[in-house]
């Protein structure tokens, strides 16, 4: 057996009318791709990726992330970035030239971490490696977002979203972003790892929070934990399996698979001992744009099922809309449409942050956007060609937008578990979770 896999591994309505465009004037009114209604099958195989590069990017970094797993300070805080503070892309050095360097750190464990063994004979399927990691539990000293520490199981998604952020994670490992969907790093011994991690590094009283409450731990923030590679290796339960263990923990997990249902169990036991909170991305219900632009994720309904099952289940959840995409997921009425959804499937609270383009996402989403949106790239070039962040304007009437609709849904925003509990004791209430308790069970928002 594998050394990475742990040793115990194993329809919501959807409603949709008819609206106008936006009126917002900043993009082009995106075209209708296609009716809800038309089903497609839940996995498809990966769309070819281009390989013509956008002149106008170029590849660089993000000067205040301290490590790979941490992300973008974007992806935690809603439109209050400025684009004139924020990181412009600098040229990275050539590829012929980084084959000259020697390899240290993370890229000389990935170039020699050997092949993981898989059952799967698809011709779509991405080569997996065994990643022999020293720590699982990775610190995030950004003061911008609002956790302490991560929790990656892989390296790399198979679900290959377009906008992904986190495909500059690949390129710690001297490899191309574009290789993010495509060669997936399983993490070696995640449980023994982790468990070693928590009793040497973990603190129940946060410093950020004046020793109040305990670190906060984010489970997915550069991949998602619930991929095709779960089904096999089991990484993410087995470091599920070793926090239900430990109590007065502060937990959430964020994911676009309806495969997290599967460890309901072992997620009730860490709810039961430690604060959880589950996040499902949903940023389209219209399941061909989905297909589009998460090409190898859950359906949008599959994703809302699990939703619902999660809250049957009694574990507290929410529904992420990130990223609002300009032009393309921005039409009016297709973001209320989502939280409708996500409402009437039980979540608990709803987010959205606009995209932001890292330079390594860039060469993927803009050489896509003028393939399937082509009226939309000029208007992408100029804003994304040399700022991650789309300009002040549009990100503040987003956020707007998205408080409008948290109040009309009667929605909490985002938890982020802001307990008080001291260390070693038994679960208090979530301080955001009394006043959403008060609503009554069958309300549902209406889209619009």
């Amino acid at each position: 057996m594998s050394p990475v896999l742990s040793s115990s591994t194993v329809g919501a309505r959807i409603h949709r009318r008819r609206v106008s465009p936006t009126t917002a004037g900043l993009f082009p009114d995106c075209p209708e791709d296609v009716s809800p209604m038309q089903e497609v099958s839940e996995r498809a195989p990966l769309a070819d990726q281009s390989t013509a590069d956008c002149k106008a990017v170029e590849r660089g970094s993000i000067s205040d992330r301290s490590t790979a797993d941490c992300p973008p300070a974007s992806m935690a805080t809603h439109g209050t970035q400025s684009r004139a503070d924020g990181p412009v892309r600098n040229v990275a050095a050539a590829p012929h030239e980084r084959a000259k360097a020697r390899l240290v750190g993370i890229a000389r464990l990935a170039a020699s971490s050997p092949r993981a063994e898989t059952r799967r004979n698809s011709a779509e399927k991405p080569e997996y490696f065994v990643l022999p990691v020293k720590s699982v539990l990775n610190r995030c000293d950004s003061k911008r977002v609002p956790f302490e520490w991560t929790i990656n199981p892989y390296r790399g998604c198979e679900f290959a979203c377009k906008y992904c952020y986190a495909r500059y994670t690949h390129e710690y490992m001297e490899m191309d972003g574009s290789e993010f969907e495509k060669k997936i790093y399983v993490k070696k011994d995640a449980a023994p790892l982790l468990a070693h991690d928590i009793s040497r590094k973990y603190s129940y009283t946060s410093e950020r929070s004046g020793g109040e409450r305990a670190d906060h731990i984010a489970i997915g923030t550069a991949t998602d934990p619930y991929q095709p590679a779960e089904r096999e290796y089991g990484v993410t339960r087995a470091c599920l399996e070793e926090l239900a263990t430990r109590e007065g923990l502060s937990i959430s997990i964020i994911t676009k698979s309806n495969q997290i249902v599967r460890d309901i169990d072992v997620l009730q036991r860490i709810a039961l001992r430690s604060d959880l909170a589950i996040d499902i991305t949903i940023t389209t219900l219209r399941p061909r744009l989905a297909r589009l632009l998460e090409p190898r994720a859950p359906r949008p309904d599959l994703r809302l099922a699990a939703v619902r099952q999660l809250r049957e289940a009694g574990l507290a959840v929410g529904v992420s809309a990130s990223p609002l995409i300009p032009g393309i997921t921005d039409r009016e009425g297709d973001l209320e449409a989502v939280a409708a959804a996500a409402r009437e499937a039980g979540a608990q609270w709803f987010f959205s942050g606009v995209l932001f383009l890292m330079p390594a996402s860039a060469k993927t989403f803009l050489p896509f956007v003028r393939e399937k949106f082509p009226r939309l790239a000029k208007q992408y070039v100029q804003w994304y060609a040399k700022n991650g962040y789309a300009p002040e304007e549009y990100r503040r009437k987003a956020s707007e937008r998205v408080a409008r609709i948290r109040a009309k849904c009667g929605f909490a925003s985002r938890p982020w578990i802001a307990t008080t509990r001291a260390p070693r004791r038994s679960q208090m209430s979530l301080s955001w979770n009394a006043a959403t308790e008060q609503l009554p069970t069958a309300q549902v928002c209406a889209a619009g």
